[in-house]
């Protein structure tokens, strides 16, 4: 099983409503949705799932963006949603996430004396040190449906089962323009080995990383970030703007970055996607979808591409 986790932004939460709506995404991947604020494309993306009978795990103790305050707000223009959204959560179909955090113990007795969620039922985000003693504590009998955890010896010594490998595999850069100077490297071999290494399942965080940032900018440079398959194990290749010298003209440096994944993809045996499709008709096109459509494109690309992967195999 795979488990991208995501950071509920617009274009993440965009890829996987594109791919679910579409029957792209594989029965074998269950994303995780750590959202950001309470929107109206977060509920239509649960509803999607519901809709198609998919699980999706959503972290109720998000640590990132607004949505804890966005929950406790009075304001009433945000309470439609709220109701929406605890109403949307009560569906089998939608499994409740939990990070550690120092609350945790407190949190998770709210929810098993207030919304009946028995400790066994939860996917819990472990992999902080801090926190350990106090996973043990809270689940000293119990183990929760999943458990997400690094590829670290402690945490494997004090997970047994249910352990899903949560690991960040993008080579994260500083700057767009670095990608140039190295735009051929390995992704990762999760998919060929979690099993033997006594996991129930992988995660990562695509190619988007772990970082958050709570809002974008305008890049020198434009990226785009492409996961394929080479001799079994998953490479990315970066396909990277040549005008970087300032921020104007994205869609000119969008049309150079694309030119290259063309030309990349004529000459190499890639698998197709949505997602790459999209890419190439963009570049035949010479149209401009902005920069939120280029990870988003990305996204599905990966989600889709793992996702025939794991049919193939198991």
């Amino acid at each position: 099983m795979y488990f991208p986790y995501v950071r509920g932004r617009q274009y993440e939460l965009l890829a996987l409503r594109e791919l679910i709506e579409n029957n792209l995404l594989s029965s074998k991947i269950i994303p995780v949705i750590e959202p950001v604020k309470l929107s109206p494309t977060l509920l239509k993306t649960m509803d999607a799932f519901v809709k198609k009978d998919r699980d999706l795990i959503v972290i109720c103790n998000p640590a990132v963006g607004s949505f804890g305050s966005d929950m406790n707000t009075a304001d009433v223009s945000k309470h439609e949603n709220k109701t929406i959204f605890l109403s949307l959560l009560e569906n089998d179909k939608i499994l409740k996430g939990h990070i550690m955090k120092k609350n945790s113990k407190s949190f998770i007795d709210i929810w098993e004396n207030k919304m009946n969620t028995k400790k066994e039922d939860w996917i819990v985000i472990n992999n902080n040190r801090e926190y350990q003693e106090q996973y043990s504590e809270i689940f000293n009998d119990i183990t929760p449906r999943f458990v997400f955890i690094p590829d670290e010896s402690s945490f494997r010594r004090q997970v047994r089962r249910n352990r899903i490998l949560l690991v960040d595999r993008f080579n994260k850069l500083d700057r767009n323009s670095l990608y140039l100077e190295n735009d051929d490297e390995f992704y990762s071999d999760d998919h060929r080995f979690y099993e033997d290494d006594g996991f129930k399942g992988f995660a990562d965080y695509s190619i988007i990383g772990n970082d958050y940032l709570e809002s974008g900018f305008a890049p020198y440079a434009v990226a785009i970030h492409i996961v394929y398959f080479k001799d079994a194990n998953l490479r990315v290749h970066h396909f990277v703007s040549d005008t970087n010298d300032d921020i104007q003209n994205p869609a000119k440096k969008f049309y150079e970055a694309t030119e290259k994944l063309y030309n990349w993809v004529l000459k190499n045996d890639i698998q197709h996607t949505r997602g790459l499709d999209v890419f190439i008709e963009h570049y035949n096109n010479q149209s401009y979808p902005g920069l939120g459509s280029v990870k988003k494109l990305s996204l599905m690309h990966h989600l889709e591409l793992i996702g025939k992967y794991l049919d193939e195999v198991h």
